[in-house]
């Protein structure tokens, strides 16, 4: 039998508790033989907040989800599904399905450590915002560009009854 990847449908906010419980059983049960590692799969995400402020922080990739990699029989099968905290495998018509090589990989690649954060923010396209400094200081617009890597939107700004495109920091803006 291979070991493979499986993903186990949990409790969203229990993840890091099933982990812990999983492996607990894992060592009680003696099934080191037949699951071999839990994940709970996590990436740095830079959060940038209005007034310019940045939040890091580690973020669930898969809220409600776990990976687990596992040589399937109905022993294995049985220790992870009465696991507290799992509502079962992912799969169709109740048959748990591996994950392929090239999509494990992904997710791999994705929550390795030293893996560049990835950039969010509260600011979208088509969102309606108010300028609060600056040159266009009170002015409303609507976003209709926005650059994580400069922190920046594009604002279309009425100027003299005409649409301009305005381009400012995430600190000059304020959500309407």
């Amino acid at each position: 039998m291979a070991r493979r990847w499986y993903v186990i449908h949990t409790y969203s906010g229990y993840e890091n508790k099933v982990k812990t419980n999983l492996e607990h059983r894992i060592q009680s049960m003696g099934m080191e033989d037949k699951i071999f590692e839990v994940r709970v799969p996590t990436e740095t995400v830079t959060d940038l907040k209005a007034g310019g402020r940045k939040v890091t922080q580690e973020k669930k990739v898969f809220p409600g989800y776990i990976l687990v990699q596992m040589e399937l029989d109905d022993d294995s099968w049985y220790v992870v599904r009465n696991t507290p905290g799992v509502t079962g495998f992912v799969g169709s018509q109740g048959k748990p399905v591996a994950l392929s090589r090239e999509e494990f990989n992904r997710i791999a690649r994705r929550t390795e450590p030293g893996v560049k954060a990835r950039t969010s923010t509260d600011f979208n396209e088509g969102m309606a915002v108010k300028v609060t400094s600056g040159p266009f200081a009170d002015f409303d617009g609507i976003i209709s560009e926005v650059n994580l890597d400069k922190a920046t939107v594009k604002v279309m700004v009425s100027i003299f009854g005409r649409e301009t495109p305005v381009e400012l920091s995430f600190d000059q803006v304020a959500k309407l």
